[in-house]
């Protein structure tokens, strides 16, 4: 598999377990495509408060039957995708500023991929106060990572600067949740447009 210029990209933040579904996801889609995914660390708070929007947890609330629908839907994706459900966070919401910053701390460490599959696991698979410095640290520490050394470069001005830039970026292209996927220009929302995303890409 290679990384494309086209290749299609997963913007995406460990606070949202529709993200966590679709990164079980890609691997799959990967294979068939023959294209890698390129992931973007974006910060969901920051594009909440950029758009105006808020959390599924905020916008179903009170609505009659939506919030069975998503269930229903999210039964569907698991199936369809033969996926595992994510297992419910009982921290929710979670603070994920320093995890997102850790992440490209993460990239420039060239520890990326390993990071990403032990901050979702310990988010949506084996959840843990991830807020929680101290936790989180002997989560990843657990899954093989310096996380000492993430968490300090967290702090750097520069990481900091990546992670704004890449939010930044993405309100400016049009997205204002997670997952957000792009291919090109054209821009798929929510974990169900995977399948759109994998025709674009593979030309169907």
């Amino acid at each position: 598999m290679i990384l494309t210029r086209t290749a299609p990209q997963f913007l995406f933040d460990f606070g949202s377990p529709n993200a966590y579904l679709s990164h079980l996801a890609i691997p799959a889609i990967e294979q068939r495509i023959g294209v890698k995914f390129e992931y973007v660390p974006i910060l969901l708070g920051g594009i909440f408060k950029s758009t105006n929007n808020k959390s599924p947890a905020e916008t179903l609330a009170g609505i009659k039957n939506k919030r069975e629908f998503h269930a229903v839907e999210t039964e569907r994706f698991v199936k369809r995708f033969q996926v595992q459900p994510y297992v419910m966070n009982p921290f929710f919401p979670v603070n994920t500023l320093n995890l997102m910053r850790a992440a490209i701390a993460a990239q420039l460490e060239g520890v990326f991929e390993t990071y990403v599959e032990a901050a979702f696991h310990h988010m949506w698979r084996e959840p843990k106060k991830m807020d929680d410095p101290e936790i989180a640290a002997k989560a990843l520490a657990s899954s093989g990572l310096d996380a000492q050394k993430l968490f300090a470069r967290a702090g750097e001005p520069e990481v900091k600067g990546r992670l704004i830039k890449n939010t930044e970026e993405a309100v400016a292209r049009g997205a204002f949740g997670s997952p957000t996927f792009f291919v090109g220009n054209e821009m798929f929302f929510g974990k169900e447009q995977l399948r759109e995303v994998e025709e674009m890409v593979s030309g169907k």
